[in-house]
């Protein structure tokens, strides 16, 4: 059976476009105009995934998402505006699962769709996790079949741009990465996005560390240069 996807956007040009781009990948999609009539939509008939807009008339995304909560775990992607960043925190504290900035590339769009079905048939036992999967570096495993992070033993919530993020660094303890370098990992190549965006993805993620651990001082910076995962054997 094909997954279904559920669009939530008040703009038709959006849902029109996306939907014809899932429906190419073998997937099923229900569009949804505004947050009430979607509520009243995934409440009597879940989605598999469903991609929120933040900003629409009626229920905005946040609201949707708080009530879509209260009946279902499914995978949540947000659409946001440019700059939206507030929003977006308290999105993802509410439980969205990633979020894109507008305007977004449909590719990369699907890709993270890909990654969050993934994970969640994993996390639910429907897949098989890929044998060694999971990369160790000391305290920090990161499982790429899961999508799951720990830190010393314990779960660390992490979106899928932050997950390949830390995972582009973690992959060469010691070398430094250039903002345009996580840009390619977290993003694909030749996607504009600009580089606040990757420090402020750093710095979510050095907080939901340090929320764990205090002392966690895995990422570095070099001003300038771009970001590194510490060496624990020593530069």
């Amino acid at each position: 059976m094909p997954h279904t996807i559920a669009l939530v956007d008040d703009d038709r040009n959006i849902l029109t476009s996306v939907s014809i781009a899932l429906e190419a990948e073998g997937y099923k999609v229900r569009c949804f105009n505004d947050g009430a009539e979607a509520l009243r939509g995934l409440s009597s008939q879940p989605a598999d995934l469903a991609v929120l807009d933040i900003k629409m008339p009626r229920m905005d995304g946040m609201e949707l998402l708080q009530r879509l909560r209260k009946v279902s775990a499914m995978p949540v992607i947000f659409l946001t505006s440019k700059d939206d960043e507030v929003d977006e925190l308290l999105g993802l504290r509410m439980g969205a699962d990633d979020y894109m900035k507008k305007p977004f590339s449909q590719r990369l769009l699907i890709e993270r769709i890909r990654a969050l079905l993934r994970r969640n048939e994993v996390a639910s036992g429907k897949t098989a996790p890929e044998p060694n999967s999971a990369l160790v570096r000391g305290e920090l495993v990161l499982d790429s079949a899961r999508h799951a992070c720990t830190w010393k033993g314990q779960g660390v919530d992490l979106t899928v741009t932050e997950f390949l993020i830390l995972k582009a660094l973690a992959v060469r303890p010691g070398h430094v990465k250039s903002r345009d370098q996580l840009i390619d990992a977290a993003y694909g190549e030749n996607i504009y996005v600009d580089d606040r965006t990757i420090d402020s993805h750093i710095k979510r993620l050095r907080k939901k560390f340090r929320e764990i651990d205090s002392e966690f001082a895995q990422i570095e910076t070099l001003y300038g240069v771009g970001y590194r995962y510490r060496d624990e054997a020593g530069l």
